[in-house]
């Protein structure tokens, strides 16, 4: 079922594996625009499994608030897998979570940076351990759809770590 343009059956289904395992999650994003945290509010029970989230745009908060490399983001646009895995750890610590879930990429075209794929990083880090990570390509041309699918492609992931973590 979908609610708001949200896969609710999926985060619900999360949801329900987190309770009973007795875990949470906390989320870092930047493409998605806060998109992941509005997600996860409408799962039921959700003050039991989602400790919350944070918005980080650039590379300045980034650094700052989720400590990833400097460096390498500044060589990347902040646009990477490893910035991904850095964001999630950071934001399970930062939250007291066991699950750590970020998203970073692009939404749009960035023609000046030679940008003209939407795509983004991911990662799900579950006891600081990366568990899985990948690159999301998108199609869509309306931003906020892209984030949209973005948020639910990464939800389905999600899900799919719960389930083998669980086994």
């Amino acid at each position: 079922m979908m609610a708001y343009g949200y896969d609710i059956d999926t985060i619900n289904n999360i949801s329900v594996l987190l309770q009973k395992k007795q875990e949470t999650l906390a989320v870092a994003e930047s493409v998605t625009a806060g998109q992941l945290q509005v997600a996860f509010s409408l799962a039921d029970g959700a003050t039991q499994i989602f400790q919350g989230g944070i918005t980080a745009y650039n590379i300045g908060q980034k650094a700052r608030h989720l400590h990833v490399d400097p460096v390498h983001a500044g060589n990347c646009n902040c646009v990477s897998e490893k910035v991904a895995i850095q964001m999630a750890m950071q934001v399970a610590t930062m939250f007291t979570a066991d699950w750590g879930i970020a998203i970073t990429g692009y939404a749009s075209p960035v023609p000046e940076e030679g940008i003209e794929e939407r795509f983004a990083h991911y990662a799900i880090c579950y006891q600081q351990k990366p568990v899985r990570c990948g690159r999301i390509v998108e199609k869509e041309e309306d931003v906020i759809a892209v984030r949209t699918n973005f948020t639910n492609i990464l939800l389905q992931k999600f899900y799919e770590a719960c389930k083998q973590i669980s086994i």
